[in-house]
């Protein structure tokens, strides 16, 4: 089984002020994830991230803050805001994959997941191997789910991937960004950012300066914690970045693509 992440900076214009759909980069994606498929049998969980959908709702409402009791019917307006809007942006994902002839089936995390102090902490996960095992492809996204201790909280794709592959135990996990891995700031601001090949330890972490846009999931630092968790349990991840051509095809199927592997190995 493949785990794949697909960043909301791919599928949508992020720093748009409306919501947008990236349309040249989700087809590119669908056909890309279609011609692995069809070249090799696979079972796939497709994650994808919430972009200038979830994002500005998210934040307008401070979702996953502590808030006064009075503010309660303003939090619930904010949550569903921000629930339809990621939900927006699942249906553009899933017509789009459906039209290229991916059988993608949602299954919306505020649907079924809680979650304590902003960290999931339930969510049964049999609907996913039924639907795996009858040809379908699981498609999850980033998405707000009620939460133990702060009421309601915003879930990153980042922290789906990680719930997903410590339950699933997948043998591999691709997270798909808008650049080629980590560096140690950002590329698309610094000629002189260096580029890592491979990340070990939360020790590098001292190294980054930031390599994305800071969002209300964490941005790449929050993606790396995550994957260095999963690394402790011997799951190797590879960030790549989506918006090269055929590299989401190659990293299925496992040809060399440039990417940052995230593994506590040598």
């Amino acid at each position: 089984m493949i785990i794949l992440k697909i960043g909301g900076s791919s599928l949508t214009i992020k720093d748009s002020k409306k919501s947008e759909v990236n349309t040249t980069g989700l087809l590119r994606i669908a056909r890309e994830i279609k011609s692995s498929l069809d070249n090799s049998c696979k079972d796939l969980i497709i994650v994808h991230g919430a972009g200038s959908f979830g994002h500005p709702p998210a934040k307008r409402y401070n979702i996953g803050e502590k808030f006064d009791t009075c503010e309660y019917p303003q939090k619930r307006i904010g949550f569903c805001e921000t629930q339809n809007s990621v939900k927006k942006l699942n249906m553009h994902v899933c017509d789009e994959f459906i039209k290229e002839g991916l059988p993608v089936v949602a299954i919306p995390a505020s649907s079924f997941m809680t979650a304590t102090n902003k960290r999931i902490t339930d969510g049964k996960l049999e609907m996913f191997n039924k639907y795996l095992n009858k040809g379908f492809i699981p498609i999850i996204y980033g998405d707000v789910v009620l939460d133990n201790d702060l009421e309601i909280c915003v879930i990153s794709g980042d922290q789906l991937v990680q719930y997903l592959a410590l339950n699933l135990n997948p043998n591999k996990v691709i997270l798909a960004t808008d650049v080629d891995g980590v560096y140690n700031k950002n590329p698309k601001t610094h000629d002189d950012a260096m580029f890592f090949e491979k990340f070990t330890s939360l020790k590098d972490l001292d190294t980054l300066e930031g390599t994305t846009n800071v969002d209300v999931t964490g941005g790449m630092i929050g993606k790396i914690k995550e994957l260095l968790y999963l690394a402790d349990l011997g799951i190797e991840s590879k960030i790549i970045n989506a918006e090269v051509e055929d590299n989401i095809f190659k990293a299925l199927e496992d040809m060399e693509v440039k990417g940052t592997v995230i593994s506590r190995g040598n």
